[in-house]
């Protein structure tokens, strides 16, 4: 039996994990959507052309689609481009599966809709969305358009690997503004490698299990802050001019970067997403711990920053 996919953001960072996990996967045929006139690298999948900014364009894309794997998302810039894509997009690409019977809907999500922390082991359920961001807060609207409709919502917190330009390079930027790896901060992150992401994502819109509702899809086991950041200089070879510097002495030399300080007082608090569904219900092991699976992506982290000249 062929189980139809139709994949939004094929070409983005989780997405394209999502499409290579597919191509492996005995019975899917995949579909790609994309507002751009060709897909580079795909001449063999089929593709359709929709633009969530213009829901008009979305008559038919779902047409004989099993399931809606959703991965795009407006991040950062303008909130009325971000409310266009990710709230009215994702209402109106929701709206058009359903009318063309599709029988699963999967969207990626984010654990920023729950805000600032600390949160210590949450589950889903544990918490109310609280986003502070115009993303946060238009993808959380996407969220309950895509749970209305009895579908899959998967939030990770940290995701990483190549192609991440986001949270490790953030947290580069951070260790060079500072100069320094703070030391002895225990507070707990959930990551998760963006391979395994893609797996999972796949899992479950394959799943027999047929799940509903919300899921914290992250490593198992949390990682604490100083772990995390002695881990990105040690790969990485950053040059830090002193170790273990202790938090306060972090935050007095970041008294005037308020971007960087807000920051460094976001790790410096739990942000733990737990949920041991996931493997059975996915059928998706989550694979590695952190400083291992990082390893295996540390050159080209260094090359994407700039510590190691294009060849």
């Amino acid at each position: 039996m062929t189980t139809r996919i139709l994949l939004t953001g094929a070409t983005g960072f989780v997405g394209s994990r999502v499409a290579a996990a597919a191509r492996n996967a005995p019975g899917t045929r995949l579909r790609l959507m994309t507002h751009r006139t060709a897909l580079a690298g795909e001449p063999e999948a089929e593709t359709v052309y929709g633009d969530l900014a213009d829901p008009a364009s979305l008559r038919d894309v779902c047409r004989g689609v099993d399931v809606l794997i959703h991965c795009a998302s407006q991040i950062g810039g303008d909130p009325e481009t971000a409310t266009a894509v990710n709230d009215h997009g994702t209402r109106a690409l929701v709206d058009e599966a359903r009318r063309c019977g599709v029988g699963r809907i999967v969207y990626l999500s984010t654990a920023s809709v729950y805000g600032r922390g600390p949160f210590t082991g949450l589950t889903p359920g544990g918490a109310e969305p609280a986003p502070v961001s115009a993303t946060s807060l238009t993808r959380a609207a996407a969220e309950r358009h895509v749970l209305a409709a009895g579908g899959t919502v998967l939030r990770p917190h940290l995701v990483h690997g190549v192609g991440d330009k986001w949270a490790v390079p953030g947290l580069v930027a951070l260790l060079r503004q500072l100069g320094a790896a703070p030391a002895g901060c225990a507070a707990r992150h959930s990551l998760i490698d963006v391979e395994t992401l893609g797996r999972a994502l796949l899992g479950a819109a394959l799943s027999p299990k047929e799940p509903v509702g919300v899921y914290h899809v992250n490593h198992p086991e949390p990682v604490t802050c100083s772990e995390l950041l002695s881990t990105v200089v040690g790969e990485l070879g950053l040059p830090m001019t002193v170790t273990g510097i202790g938090m306060e002495v972090a935050r007095s030399r970041l008294a005037g970067v308020p971007y960087a300080l807000h920051h460094l007082d976001m790790l410096a608090v739990d942000h733990w997403f737990a949920d041991d569904r996931v493997p059975q219900d996915f059928d998706c092991e989550p694979g590695e711990g952190f400083a291992a699976s990082f390893s295996r992506h540390a050159a080209w982290y260094r090359q994407w920053i700039g510590l190691v000249p294009p060849r």
